[in-house]
């Protein structure tokens, strides 16, 4: 069965609670997706605001000064806001992931050391349970290794190898603080999850199916974009006994769940405001059926975009507390009214009740 861009633009809408908001707990809407993207400190606020009814910020800032979600570099080597349980059980299993990614950027300064010494090292400068940004803690290692320099010794120690969590003041809603890390065993009471078995896989496949539900269907290459991991076609081949299989408008095997939501293509769809670097996009390697190709790399670049009818058709930003919208497209007039309405929406909740100040920009 082929599914067209509109069958997987609602299928991918629905996973991703993006269709019709979802009334479900924070920590169980952050594991259905599979993490968000953190990057930018207050994002996944707007993400699951668009997401969930009745969101409140300040349960998610409570949960992260619980312990039971934390802002970690998982996924593709960038900061995501997971489950701790999640946390915990993945990151062993991204370890060769970002070693890799780390050495693509900083090859020539980090390729003639014993990267399993700098962690060593960086564990132990850890133990004394003190709180280090990433500048801090590199120049500590760079009294060591002082011809490497701070800046690539303490991303590595950070972003790749020592697992570690930034500590809250960070992400925590309408508040700034400096990116302050602890390793994870330290802030959860115990270390990550060990290695599985040689021969098995279970986190793989695990991953497999958790990204089919917040994102499928999708083929195996969506998957690695998601995760960025090159090593799961064991793990794709385990599973697939209980998947099944349609092929895309390009001919590509896209692989789901069973009885995952796949909706009419004809379902209606909201207008959505979705945050920077959302995973809604960056989340596939073919990301057409939910952004043009002209429009591909405005969410890589940190452009934060608006769904018209279940696609991109404007970027959004805030401006001396004015929602900006800047339409991609022509927008008619009843365009304009229901992203305007949305938009006032997004003020109302970004300035906690305060306004609902919003221009939208002439169509191009």
């Amino acid at each position: 069965m082929i599914l067209g861009r509109r069958a997987l633009n609602r299928a991918s809408l629905a996973r991703q609670f993006l269709l019709a908001r979802a009334e479900v707990p924070v920590v169980e809407a952050v594991r259905h997706l599979g993490g968000v993207q953190a990057q930018e400190p207050q994002e996944p606020f707007v993400g699951l605001w668009s997401r969930l009814r009745g969101f409140d910020p300040h349960e998610l800032s409570a949960l992260l000064l619980a312990k039971e979600l934390v802002r970690t570099v998982l996924m593709r080597r960038t900061v995501h806001l997971l489950t701790a349980a999640d946390a915990l059980a993945w990151r062993t299993r991204h370890e060769a992931m970002l070693r890799q990614r780390l050495l693509g950027v900083y090859r020539p300064e980090l390729g003639g050391l014993d990267l399993d010494e700098v962690a060593v090292a960086a564990a132990e400068l850890m133990a004394d349970g003190e709180p280090r940004t990433m500048p801090e803690l590199g120049r500590l290692l760079a009294q060591r290794w002082p011809e490497t320099g701070f800046r690539p010794l303490g991303e590595a120690a950070v972003a790749a190898l020592v697992p570690m969590v930034q500590l809250p003041p960070r992400g925590l809603w309408n508040q700034a603080g400096g990116a302050r890390n602890l390793p994870m065993a330290a802030w959860l009471g115990r270390p990550a999850d060990p290695p599985a078995p040689e021969g098995s896989d279970p986190v793989g496949e695990a991953l497999v199916r958790r990204y089919l539900a917040a994102y499928g269907p999708a083929a195996s290459a969506d998957l690695r974009a998601w995760c960025g991991l090159t090593g799961l076609p064991a793990a794709v081949a385990a599973v697939r006994p209980e998947l099944v299989s349609f092929r895309d408008e390009r001919g590509r095997e896209l692989l789901d769940l069973p009885d995952a939501p796949r909706p009419d293509p004809d379902t209606p769809a909201p207008v959505r405001f979705l945050a920077a670097f959302d995973n809604a996009i960056l989340g596939y390697d073919d990301r057409t059926r939910i952004v043009d190709d002209a429009h591909r790399g405005l969410s890589v670049n940190g452009e934060r975009a608006v769904l018209l009818d279940g696609r991109v058709a404007a970027l959004w930003t805030v401006a001396d507390g004015t929602v900006v919208v800047t339409p991609l497209r022509r927008f008619t007039r009843a365009d304009r009214a229901e992203v305007g309405e949305e938009a006032r929406e997004v003020a109302r909740f970004l300035s906690e009740g305060a306004h609902t100040r919003v221009r939208i920009a002439a169509s191009p």
